[in-house]
């Protein structure tokens, strides 16, 4: 078949289970080093913690002008200019490609209508979407109220995916498609965040933790369709802990009963909030592969939180500092300030990204994606 031509096939090592444990994560160059890979592509669904550009085309779609994430000092570190990553470089996905031999996956919505197979794959994550679509968070607003969340839900972007579909496998058999996306890597999230945080409204943690099982719910509902869709070898990350991210700390305190964890400094109940929705996607995930044991599937969890929670428990075993202060923001806590954001007139960067973990508020530095990737890595090799 022409397309598997184009493959990084290397040995047929399979993906197994992704490091779970609270062990130092081994440096990345060590893993690619020892990386062999049997896909040929990558296809990803996600947020902004996988997006690699499609936010500002999705932006731009809508008539929004103002995008910071276009500015400097996005991609500073690696790129040299803005992708459209939320990050100073990488993110986890792309030190992933690289390990396996995979160019970067480009995102989807930047083909222009050109369809076909593209050496990467295809990547369909856009940053601020949600799991639950759209118009379920739009449904209570009022007259001239926000348009976000965008239209990108995890829904949508299954739709862009299966409108691809046919100029990838062929004749859009099963039999076709399972053959060319058995040699694919599909990433599945993550999703979540954005669901409870704009959720959170005027509501406080206890009252948004009843949407959880919705959100895992419509995430198991795209894992089905995927393996329909002929899918082997599927990660599913978890969310991270959004509760020690520098604006939840800042701006969500009064809606968290629970207040600060004395052992991490991190909001308690949004962290549990977190830990919920991890632990039911861990069971739906495990409830998925017992379902498919037979039908030669692929499917594990992966662990965002665990590694996230040791950089800022452990910051030295990281070379990480002040581990709370993002690097890249305004004048306030934390360097936060929810009226300059980073791009922003006005905003600061820190002198060295690679010693914070914290980027531009939520999402991370190049440096901690760095670290979380060698540790779903190292059990790939």
């Amino acid at each position: 078949m022409a397309k598997l031509s184009a493959c990084a096939a290397v040995s047929s090592l399979l993906l197994l289970l992704l490091l779970l444990s609270a062990a130092a994560p081994p440096k990345i160059e060590a893993v690619a080093a020892a990386a062999s890979s049997s896909y040929c592509s990558i296809f990803s669904f996600g947020d902004s913690y996988a997006d690699t550009g499609n936010n500002p085309i999705v932006f731009r779609r809508h008539s929004i002008a103002v995008n910071p994430v276009m500015r400097p000092p996005y991609g500073a570190t690696f790129f040299h200019r803005p992708t459209g990553r939320q990050s100073d470089g990488r993110l986890v996905i792309d030190f992933i490609a690289e390990s396996l031999g995979l160019p970067l996956v480009p995102p989807f919505l930047a083909r222009n209508d050109d369809r076909g197979f593209r050496h990467g794959g295809d990547n369909f994550a856009v940053g601020g979407a949600t799991a639950i679509d759209a118009s379920f968070f739009h449904r209570d607003d009022p007259p001239g109220g926000s348009i976000f969340p965008l239209n990108t839900s995890l829904g949508v972007q299954m739709q862009w995916f299966e409108s691809l579909k046919p100029s990838l496998c062929g004749g859009n058999t099963y039999k076709g498609c399972k053959a060319f996306f058995g040699k694919s890597l599909f990433f599945v999230g993550s999703f979540g965040a954005n669901d409870y945080l704009l959720y959170m409204g005027n509501r406080t943690v206890p009252q948004v933790r009843p949407i959880v099982p919705d959100v895992v719910a419509t995430i198991s509902i795209a894992i089905e369709r995927l393996i329909t869709h002929g899918a082997t070898t599927l990660v599913v990350p978890g969310i991270i802990p959004f509760g020690c991210a520098p604006p939840v700390l800042v701006s969500f305190a009064n809606r968290d009963p629970a207040g600060h964890d004395p052992t991490t400094g991190c909001l308690k109940g949004m962290n549990d909030l977190v830990t919920h929705h991890n632990t039911l996607l861990r069971e739906a995930v495990h409830g998925i592969r017992a379902k498919h044991d037979d039908d030669d599937v692929k499917l594990v969890y992966a662990d965002f939180f665990g590694p996230v929670m040791e950089m800022l428990t452990s910051p030295a075993k990281f070379g990480f500092e002040d581990v709370f202060e993002q690097c890249c923001g305004g004048p306030g806590k934390f360097n936060y300030n929810p009226k300059v954001f980073c791009g922003d007139p006005g905003a600061v960067t820190c002198k060295d990204p690679s010693k914070r973990v914290f980027w531009d508020g939520v999402h991370l530095t190049e440096a901690a994606y760095r670290h979380i990737a060698a540790a779903w890595l190292s059990s790939i090799i």
